[in-house]
């Protein structure tokens, strides 16, 4: 395993971390010692960086992966988890939103509980640009300035963002202070728009984690939820790339894993697993070399939805349009579909 410098937060991270979504049973079914069994097979391969979310499982995922780590010297690893978005129910996308102070500081101690730490290297602020972005200026305004005093009263080591649209990305790069920035579905074999986002975050010394390497299960053999917003077209290129990947001997997930985790300006990315048979696997394919020749034919073959946008907000559900302002700074909470990235 190689270790790369988080921007200017001085953690040394694993070039593969551990996102635990999973772990809370987010896309199927898990049985809590198999979930405890793949931390423990994470932290063997290496990785010393893992991700949660309380709205991950319903808290499931923090209360998992809480216990797996209970035994491990708390600096054996870096933790991270996110604020304002959250899921009593368990139910994937019912969620609720606030970028309150006082409700992010009440998650972090909740957190802390299920996660038997009182120290947090990184905290995201989660998933702002959902329901019509009518959450980006609170989150931006009071979510922000929050992290920030925690960050001074040494309660979080460093602030970080967890969202998708490009734009909003371009936007807080240049007009907010953040030392981490978690992006997800942006550099992968259908989509490398977070290069342009590199230049920068190295001028201001942003660490980058490289969320979803396999493109939300695009780019895998059984294919993205039925919540996905890709089209049936779309749906039927990913299928027909994987094919061609196992006609040459080899998993289309293969080479996104180690498409995605090569580029020497990301210092990590981030996948989630619940079976420790996988992140074996992972962690292997990461090491292997990559085919060249294989990779030119499967970028060619995603050609068509290269860079493509997909809506993951959810506003697809609810007849929506997305645009680029917000509604309102203190809107009410809404049920809303979600995309787990840690």
């Amino acid at each position: 395993m190689k270790y790369n410098l988080l921007g200017k937060t001085g953690l040394n991270v694993s070039s593969l971390s551990f996102g635990a979504s999973s772990l809370g049973g987010v896309f199927h079914a898990v049985q809590k010692a198999d979930a405890i069994r793949a931390v423990h097979v994470a932290l063997d391969c290496g990785i010393n960086y893992f991700d949660v979310a309380p709205a991950y499982g319903g808290t499931r995922s923090e209360t998992v992966l809480g216990e797996a780590l209970k035994d491990i010297p708390r600096d054996k690893y870096f933790l991270s988890t996110k604020v304002g978005k959250y899921t009593s129910s368990g139910n994937y996308g019912d969620d609720t939103l606030d970028y309150s102070a006082a409700r992010i500081r009440a998650s972090l101690d909740e957190s802390s509980r299920r996660l038997g730490t009182d120290h947090f290297d990184i905290i995201h602020l989660h998933d702002f640009e959902y329901q019509n972005r009518r959450y980006t200026e609170w989150a931006l305004d009071e979510g922000l300035a929050t992290l920030h005093t925690l960050k001074k009263e040494g309660r979080i080591g460093a602030v970080s963002c967890g969202i998708y649209p490009m734009d909003l990305w371009e936007r807080i790069f240049q007009d907010y202070e953040i030392d981490v920035a978690l992006i997800h579905n942006h550099y992968c074999l259908n989509d490398t728009r977070l290069l342009e986002l590199l230049p920068l975050a190295q001028k201001k010394n942003i660490g980058i984690i490289n969320g979803s390497p396999f493109a939300s299960s695009l780019l895998t053999e059984r294919g993205p939820a039925e919540w996905h917003p890709a089209s049936t077209e779309d749906r039927m290129l990913f299928r027909a790339t994987a094919e061609f990947c196992r006609a040459q001997g080899t998993n289309i997930s293969k080479l996104a894993l180690q498409f995605a985790s090569r580029h020497p300006d990301i210092p990590t990315t981030l996948f989630s697993s619940a079976s420790a048979v996988s992140v074996k696997r992972n962690f292997q394919w990461s090491e292997e070399k990559m085919d060249d020749s294989l990779l030119a034919k499967v970028m060619e073959l995603l050609s068509p939805v290269f860079n493509k946008q997909w809506d993951y907000s959810g506003d697809e559900h609810s007849g929506v349009s997305r645009t680029a302002g917000g509604v309102s700074k203190h809107p009410g909470h809404e049920s809303l579909e979600r995309i787990p990235v840690g």
